[in-house]
């Protein structure tokens, strides 16, 4: 199901990628969850490259990555130096005032929830963010998707800077993974077996996503981004 979903995610539905990250976290412990987890994920941002590659914003994406890149270094350095359930409030909490601006975002375009997504400030929060969390979780998703969603773009351009930049950034974090013992030679072969329904995920999004306007995209992943929030608070809490 997890390995289904992640496939479903990088081609179709951007918000269902939380939904691996916690079926992977509830059944590995965390560690090897993030390492297993991780392989699988960039063979799906191929498929979303090789499907939207034409679609990318690339503008936005140059904005982002020098801070991704220091989140990601920051994640690494936190790895084994923070508790887990202070970090999970703290990137809950965040993403929960991302969902309350994009709120307000749609409901009025002339005030300050519409110009704070294009500000550095907000670019700079979110990569680094973004970077932080994908490294010590694989849970940039529900970053990126806010961010994405916040700053207005069309669904297709959607995925497709959505997939060039997990492909990449995943792609960054492989021999850092590998340094700190997150990807072994059992996580590789057990993801071997996944991407046999990794694939029909995959190629299934490009279908759903045909059949969604604009409109129903965005709510769609808005409210499965919350869920997902809301799912990473109640972990940390218990």
């Amino acid at each position: 199901m997890a390995a289904f979903c992640s496939g479903l995610s990088k081609t179709g539905i951007a918000g269902l990628g939380i939904l691996p990250v916690v079926i992977f976290a509830n059944l590995l412990p965390p560690r090897e969850s993030t390492g297993a987890l991780l392989p699988l994920l960039l063979c799906g941002d191929v498929f979303g490259v090789m499907f939207f590659r034409k679609h990318a914003s690339w503008p936005h994406l140059w904005r982002l990555f020098p801070w991704v890149i220091a989140g990601v270094l920051a994640g690494c350095f936190a790895l084994d130096r923070v508790n887990s359930a202070q970090m999970q409030r703290m990137i809950g909490v965040i993403l929960l005032l991302m969902v309350v601006l994009r709120w307000q975002h749609g409901r009025r375009h002339d005030d300050l929830a519409a110009r704070v997504p294009h500000s550095m400030w907000f670019t700079a929060l979110m990569g680094i963010l973004a970077g932080f969390t994908t490294m010590v979780a694989n849970a940039a998703g529900p970053v990126m998707v806010l961010y994405l969603l916040a700053i207005g773009l069309p669904k297709l351009v959607f995925i497709g800077t959505s997939a060039w930049f997990f492909m990449l950034v995943n792609a960054f974090k492989v021999p850092f993974s590998v340094k700190l013992g997150l990807i072994t030679p059992d996580s590789l072969l057990m993801d071997a077996l996944l991407v046999l329904p990794m694939v029909p995920g995959a190629l299934l999004g490009p279908r759903l996503l045909g059949h969604i306007n604009q409109r129903e995209f965005e709510k769609m992943v808005l409210l499965l981004t919350l869920a997902g929030t809301i799912r990473l608070l109640w972990q940390a809490h218990s």
